[in-house]
């Protein structure tokens, strides 16, 4: 699944050659979005910005109407000039946004739905989230105080269960949540409040870095949601991007320890540590 960072770079691409251009076409294969569109067109609306908020992708267009995308596991969005051939199969397709020079395209969306402002004040999954780790409209460390005092308000919950809830901070996935346990040395069943509050403050800024390298990190310019491009080791050798993620089996990069993995929750996400450099946590407070 793409995570924060992903997001913010497709979110980058897409205003930089969309936001104050006019939408000349519009298309969409998910009937609740043709249905709005049959109402109010967006053809003619002019496109505002495109922002990234978590996992969520924003598109605002004049009017107060804005797109909402979740990506989820397969779904991706694309930018390609005119007449240039797609990466994906038509029959994928579910939105097209057309200007004067260029189109976007939001292949097998999970979620996309149209919102007001009004609506998305009072969104049920929106308006519930937790701080952005890349956010750009608070300054940084107030980000991080509130995302402190919401991983106190966590209580005994594991750390690797912490880090995935949106509620508490908005943009980790299973990449990111898996090399900042290893880099940081905690078990993923480490209570969170057996971590002293510093701690977990070293962890933040980690966690924010990682998310800002890879979120200006050069790729595809067609292909704006890649897969499997990330870095945190500082390699860019293709089987060395990554310290665990995906490495069961395989020895760590530290310590040689076989690297190993469990599925965790209602969604069984997927999480890699090293037995060795993340011994099983003390059961007694820190």
């Amino acid at each position: 699944m793409p995570e924060g960072d992903t997001l913010h770079r497709t979110a980058a691409a897409l205003h930089r050659v969309l936001a104050g251009h006019r939408v000349t076409r519009f298309d969409a294969r998910l009937d609740p979005l043709a249905r709005v569109d049959a109402a109010t067109p967006i053809t003619g609306r002019t496109i505002e910005r495109c922002e990234a908020i978590g996992k969520h992708l924003l598109i605002h267009f004049s009017g107060d109407l804005l797109l909402r995308s979740h990506l989820r596991m397969h779904g991706s969005w694309h930018l390609y000039r005119h007449g240039e051939r797609w990466r994906r199969p038509a029959h994928a397709l579910r939105v097209a946004i057309h200007t004067a020079d260029w189109i976007a395209l939001g292949f097998d969306l999970p979620v996309a739905e149209f919102l007001t402002a009004q609506t998305l004040a009072r969104h049920p999954v929106l308006s519930t989230l937790g701080p952005d780790l890349l956010g750009q409209h608070t300054p940084p460390e107030q980000v991080l105080d509130q995302v402190l005092d919401r991983v106190e308000a966590a209580g005994h919950r594991p750390v690797h269960e912490v880090l995935l809830d949106q509620r508490v901070m908005a943009g980790l996935g299973n990449v990111f949540k898996s090399e900042l346990l290893f880099l940081s040395g905690w078990h993923p069943d480490q209570p969170a409040a057996h971590v002293p509050r510093e701690a977990w403050r070293t962890l933040l800024e980690r966690a924010v870095a990682l998310l800002q390298a890879n979120a200006v990190a050069a790729g595809d310019a067609t292909l704006l949601t890649p897969r499997g491009t990330r870095l945190t080791t500082g390699s860019r050798h293709p089987d060395a991007r990554l310290w665990v993620y995906g490495r069961t089996g395989l020895p760590c990069r530290r310590c040689a320890t076989p690297i190993v993995a469990a599925r965790h929750g209602a969604h069984a996400r997927s999480t890699y540590w090293c037995p060795t450099c993340q011994p099983a946590p003390d059961p007694t407070p820190a």
